[in-house]
């Protein structure tokens, strides 16, 4: 009886230590588990989760700012509609405020031809690029429809850029081109009178870019010149240039251009 009795904790002892190193091992399994799967040992969701690209500044600031003002309407807009309807309502004679010319969009456009026929494609991309931010809006490419071989110009080549502005940039673009680009032209005498056709649009250009007080002149390197069209609704030429010198355009005065005539033929 003495022998069983010694024999039995034996057995359990050994037991004991067999329980504990399969309660070790299961202990260390369910934490293994949970570093494979941390879902389900911390409870941590994908609401949790942070986004990949994080928040940046700006949605930051658009947040605490919250919705936008709109742009304050154009200065030439609001004269053209204080000032400029009156007054053409008066010289013309029409009582109907909808049969007063308006301005209907601006075209800037460059022909840059010769830079495609030499190759030089950098330039194209740097007129391209300044035409841009004259204009504060994205030019677009115009090509050859058929090929002249005088010319060097085969069909489908990209030979010129073109800029059509309406509405409120119209009127911000044609404000900044009467109060600072035209003031800085070089021996500037007034723009010819004589640039309308018998829809009443008028024509006129600039032999070099930078003009524009928005192009950096240490960073031009080479002049490129441009043509402005401005297309309005007024049914022929007279009332076309009346429309444009309302807003302020410096045409010639007619004595200069007699005056000039003169000249020419020595009377």
């Amino acid at each position: 009886m003495s022998e069983d009795k010694k024999d039995k904790p034996k057995h359990g002892k050994g037991d004991a230590d067999k329980g504990g190193q399969k309660a070790e091992h299961k202990g260390e399994g369910q934490k293994g588990d949970a570093q494979k799967h941390p879902q389900h040992g911390t409870g941590a969701g994908k609401k949790d989760r942070k986004p990949k690209g994080g928040t940046t500044e700006a949605q930051a600031q658009e947040e605490d700012t919250g919705p936008q003002v709109p742009a304050p309407t154009p200065r030439l807009l609001v004269h053209y509609r204080e000032k400029v309807i009156p007054a053409l309502q008066e010289k013309l004679g029409v009582k109907n405020v909808m049969a007063i010319p308006r301005l209907e969009k601006i075209v800037i456009s460059m022909g840059v031809g010769k830079l495609a026929t030499e190759g030089e494609k950098g330039k194209i991309e740097q007129a391209e690029k300044e035409l841009g931010v004259i204009a504060g809006q994205k030019c677009v490419r115009c090509k050859a429809r058929k090929s002249v071989a005088n010319f060097k110009v085969r069909e489908g080549q990209e030979t010129g850029l073109k800029v059509t502005l309406r509405g409120g940039r119209m009127y911000e673009f044609l404000d900044r081109l009467i109060t600072l680009a035209i003031p800085r032209v070089r021996d500037f005498r007034g723009l010819s009178p004589d640039g309308f056709d018998k829809s009443g649009n008028y024509n006129f250009g600039f032999g070099e870019q930078t003009v524009f007080p928005e192009v950096n002149s240490a960073e031009v390197t080479f002049q490129q010149g441009m043509n402005i069209t401005m297309v309005t609704t007024a049914d022929d030429a007279d009332k076309g240039r009346e429309l444009l010198k309302q807003f302020g355009f410096p045409f010639r005065e007619e004595k200069d251009k007699d005056a000039k005539e003169k000249g020419k033929t020595g009377k």
